[in-house]
């Protein structure tokens, strides 16, 4: 997305042509403290960032659940940057303003994908699914493959995250190769098809699939334009960079990936001094505005709880939130969607809400849809609710 027009503009400008590996000069797919920054800012100061699709510009249009093979998980979430911001030190905190956040305006493509192996409901979704989507501009997104829903443009920034220093960088690992000792799964650093191809950030990077303390992979759809993210600096200039940006998702991104995009951030930077150096388990905070409510807007939510396959699960929350999820698929197929359909909508649309976490031993998680999604006003769903 080369900008010609914005030429006095402090900006990273990529080749939507490229993948990262191909102009690394514009960003890395590794947290690493030794990633050289690609641009130097001012405190105060405003950059617009291009920003490559989380998987890179590995899915296109022709992209089908049979050709899923082709996909690599190795490169994903290229992220642009490094900004380095003057008088960042370790120990400060850096508020980053979210200004504006746009489609890319020379392409009109996003997807939605279910992969193997990924997602709220994995096991009981092991094959793939694709849902090319139409973007109209700052409107609306369409797929053929989800047809009679309209989703409307919500954008926000996936991934926003600072570098890590060497002590934090190595705690997360050993935490992290811990819990994969216990079985559980995690992304483990992995030199293969690392941007910089550095062979010691490589090996000793942090993946980007989890957010951590330094912010990264965070996916909160509240981080609209108008908001504003704290991070902690732990390197001198903070190092920070963007990428994953959703054209719109629910709360929960439930089936792994929302609408995915390439896209143009304008973000300002601004540092507050020495508001961490005593507080080592600071995490991200955000500031965001307020949606106005649509008095007219109705809405259907289903209710999981901590039960399962008639076992009750004391307090857990994951437990809950994939009834609500399973619940609302079920009706969605009742009112004429396949399971893929529906588990699509739900990541893209539905918003995972905590109920309550005090009624014990079973916690409940809602599933909340806009019936204004749907062309038909969601008649066909309030039939299959109605119908129980």
């Amino acid at each position: 997305m080369p900008r010609s027009e914005m030429t006095d503009t402090i900006q990273i400008a990529i080749d939507p042509e490229l993948r990262l590996r191909d102009e690394p000069r514009t960003g890395h797919n590794r947290w690493h403290e030794s990633v050289p920054p690609a641009i130097v800012v001012a405190d105060g100061e405003t950059v617009v960032l291009d920003t490559r699709d989380g998987f890179d510009g590995q899915v296109t249009s022709d992209l089908t659940p049979g050709t899923f093979d082709r996909l690599s998980f190795l490169p994903n979430h290229p992220m642009t940057g490094p900004v380095y911001i003057r008088g960042a030190e370790a120990g400060d905190v850096l508020e980053v303003q979210v200004v504006d956040i746009e489609p890319d305006p020379f392409d009109h493509y996003g997807f939605t994908v279910i992969a193997p192996g990924f997602g709220l409901l994995h096991e009981q979704f092991p094959d793939p699914f694709i849902a090319h989507w139409n973007l109209v501009g700052r409107e609306y997104a369409e797929s053929p493959q989800v047809p009679g829903v309209r989703i409307p443009f919500a954008p926000f920034c996936g991934i926003m995250g600072v570098a890590p220093d060497s002590r934090f960088r190595l705690e997360v690992t050993r935490r992290e190769m811990e819990l994969a000792g216990r079985g559980a799964t995690v992304m483990l650093p992995d030199a293969r098809e690392a941007v910089p191809a550095d062979a010691v950030i490589g090996a000793e990077g942090l993946r980007t699939i989890p957010p951590r303390e330094n912010g990264g992979n965070l996916d909160v759809k509240q981080l609209t334009p108008g908001s504003s993210i704290f991070l902690p600096v732990y390197v001198k200039g903070a190092l920070f960079s963007v990428g994953d940006v959703h054209f719109a998702q629910g709360d929960g991104e439930s089936c792994g990936s929302a609408i995915e995009m390439r896209a143009r951030v304008t973000l300002r930077f601004r540092v507050h001094h020495g508001g961490v150096a005593q507080k080592h388990d600071f995490a991200p905070v955000f500031t965001t505005t307020v949606q106005p409510s649509r008095p007219a807007a109705r809405q259907v939510g289903t209710i999981g709880l901590s039960v399962e396959a008639g076992e009750n699960h004391s307090e857990d929350l994951t437990v809950a939130a994939r009834r609500a999820v399973q619940s609302l698929i079920a009706y969605l197929q009742r009112s004429g969607y396949s399971a893929e359909q529906a588990y699509v909508i739900a990541s893209v649309a539905a918003d995972l809400k905590v109920s309550q976490v005090v009624d014990v031993p079973n916690v409940s998680v809602s599933a909340v849809l806009d019936l204004d999604i749907f062309h038909d006003g969601g008649a066909r769903l309030l039939t299959a609710l109605a119908e129980g």
